[in-house]
């Protein structure tokens, strides 16, 4: 059975009910649960946010916060699927080949959401829009059911966004089978981009004919396109270029840009889960830098598995360097022999963290000048909002995008490698990139990522860019709400 928080005070009856539907999956269900607590912080609104008993821990800050009842929870068991394992509940640690089976699992929610929804048709609870994941497609038939408009939220870039729908709603194929390198153009994208095949996403790559989870992804991103509005979480700056007119890719959608949704330091918290360092310990750390900038941040994300050759390569170009670090490593990353050692008695150079590290702390401290990143869209953006430059070392789904958009539009970052997981770069080129990086050759970005932080500053601010977007949003909602059914 559903479960709901029934024991807070209310906000008036009349107020818009929208139902907000997260992807479980760390990096897609943070931002969103940010946007849903902006959303009831500007009132006359009330959120209902649907969760599973393994996700719904994430949903305890946003509650605490809208204790008025502006904001509750309904948690559903999650759905079974013959092609998921049982007991799974979200993306982390999963396969890249389990990944895309997530989705079509995910999707049993549609019945249960149904049923809950159409039960509150005629009373002041009845749903007036959905929000919702891009990985929620099926959500798009649900609102079709009870007659209400769904809008999209994209935790990614627009542009990573619309090159993800160009490849379901064109279906590009490569020339030659075997040809890794074989380019696929994006036409209709601003720019007209082309990518070599084994830097477009896994879930597209991976398709079989005839396959029912194959299927199941291609109709969930098909269904995006049928939807009233995409929100996204990113700032007009950083992306003019693909908002100032509608895509075709989106399905010549309206987008509303209302990020960066990154939260500030000491807002963030833990957001991911047990920390492994507490930030007030990692900052102390950091605070004995004299030199700002001096130190390197690296991070591959909260799902990457950095391969043994990926890591062996960092590792031995941050000894050749002696370049000062912090390495959010994960648990699960396999370093070079005696590593781990010679790191404990370097005297305090560098620095290891097993687990969930608070990397908005630390990519806010003045002593962290650049981020070694695997350009997932979050970390991303928290670099942007915090100023950091970026060395891109995309890997896998949309970092490849994300990063072409950072180095070469942006100018917000260098890249040092392109072999994503296939090829490991050697050890002396990324050792001469931190060493361009912390030795101060490559100015031009630290500036430009400057002049980020405050465009992406000004634009959450009351009257920016985002802001206003977000506004617009919650006007038309609340005016939903007043709207008589159909």
């Amino acid at each position: 059975m559903a479960t709901t928080a029934s024991d807070r005070p209310t906000v008036p009856p009349a107020a818009p009910h929208v139902l907000v539907v997260p992807y479980p999956a760390q990096g897609h269900m943070i931002p969103l649960l940010d946007l849903a607590g902006l959303l009831a912080s500007r009132g006359g609104i009330r959120l209902t946010v649907v969760a599973t008993p393994a996700t719904a821990p994430l949903l305890a800050p946003l509650l605490a916060a809208h204790r008025d009842g502006a904001v509750r929870e309904l948690v559903l068991p999650f759905p079974s699927h013959p092609a998921f394992p049982a007991g799974v509940e979200t993306a982390r640690g999963l396969s890249p080949a389990l990944f895309g089976a997530l989705i079509v699992a995910f999707a049993g929610l549609r019945g249960p959401l149904g049923d809950w929804a159409g039960a509150r048709s005629d009373g002041p609870d009845r749903v007036v829009a959905v929000l919702s994941d891009f990985f929620c497609g099926w959500t798009q038939p649900l609102v079709a059911e009870l007659g209400v408009p769904r809008i999209v939220f994209s935790p990614s870039a627009v542009y990573g966004t619309a090159v993800l729908h160009s490849l379901f709603r064109r279906m590009p194929r490569r020339e030659d089978d075997d040809d890794d390198e074989s380019p696929i153009p994006f036409p209709e994208i601003p720019g007209a981009p082309a990518y070599p095949w084994r830097q477009l996403s896994l879930l597209y790559r991976t398709l079989k004919d005839g396959d029912e989870v194959s299927e199941g992804i291609k109709r969930n991103f098909l269904w995006n396109l049928e939807s009233s509005a995409f929100v996204s979480n990113t700032f007009r700056r950083l992306e003019e270029r693909y908002l100032r007119a509608p895509v075709a890719d989106l399905g010549f959608r309206r987008v509303l840009a209302v990020g960066p949704l990154a939260p500030d330091a000491d807002a963030a918290g833990n957001r991911g889960g047990e920390t492994a360092v507490a930030a007030a310990d990692l900052c102390a750390w950091l605070d004995k830098f004299a030199d700002d900038g001096s130190v390197l941040y690296i991070s591959f994300g909260s799902m990457a598995i950095l391969h043994p050759p990926h890591a062996a390569a960092l590792a031995t170009a941050l000894e050749h360097t002696g370049v000062p670090f912090v390495w959010a490593a994960g648990p699960t990353v396999i370093f070079p022999q005696g590593f781990e050692d010679r790191v404990a008695a370097a005297g305090g150079r560098g620095r290891l963290i097993r687990g969930w590290a608070p990397q908005v702390a630390a990519l806010r401290h003045r002593a962290v000048g650049w981020f070694v990143t695997h350009c997932g869209w979050n970390s991303v953006l928290e670099a942007c909002a915090a100023g950091v430059a970026m060395l891109a070392w995309p890997m896998t789904a949309d970092q490849f995008v994300n990063a072409r958009l950072l180095v070469d539009e942006a100018g917000a970052a260098v890249p040092v490698s392109w072999g994503g997981l296939s090829a490991a770069p050697a050890a002396d080129e990324v050792a001469r990139v931190l060493g361009a990086a912390v030795g101060g050759k490559l100015g031009g970005v630290t500036a430009r990522v400057k002049e980020l932080a405050e465009e992406a500053a000004a634009g959450v601010s009351e009257g920016g860019a985002s802001w206003s977007e977000l506004e617009v949003l919650v006007r038309e909602l609340r005016r939903l709400g007043c709207e008589p059914m159909e």
